[in-house]
């Protein structure tokens, strides 16, 4: 579905580092590897102010800003420019975003009632979700 998800806009590329990573896969992780594979790439890790809040509780936080920008989103009622992390690090991004108060929990439940939720999703994910019957309780 992920895949579906962005395949219509040709800005997105779907990763499968973590995915085949053996053992635990940590973000520090993932930002090195992306980082060693496009060394000239101007790299963002979008988080929500709500994780942001405890970024500097992950795993080697000032690694992670080494290599990528941090771009945070407006999430669960907070507002990013709001809600620092304990230790700032490096020069974030806040992006102020429209919140949308549907979560994929209404979905599938709306789904399952035989309600619509192709505005909901993008068209190659409604497809996969249509094929597939999934969610509907049938």
């Amino acid at each position: 579905m992920v895949r579906a998800a962005a395949a219509s806009d040709p800005r997105f590329e779907v990763s499968t580092l973590e995915i085949d990573r053996a053992g635990p896969s940590y973000t520090v992780d993932t930002v090195r590897e992306i980082r060693s594979r496009l060394p000239d790439a101007e790299l963002f890790l979008i988080l929500g102010a709500d994780q942001f809040r405890t970024f500097a509780q992950w795993r080697e936080p000032r690694a992670i800003v080494e290599h990528a920008r941090l771009a945070v989103m407006d999430r669960s009622g907070e507002r990013a420019a709001e809600a620092p992390p304990a230790t700032p690090l490096g020069a974030p991004v806040f992006v102020p975003v429209r919140r949308i108060d549907v979560s994929s929990s209404e979905l599938r439940a709306r789904r399952k009632e035989g309600g619509s939720i192709r505005a909901d999703v993008p068209a190659g994910v409604h497809a996969i979700i249509e094929r597939e019957r999934l969610y509907s309780g049938r």
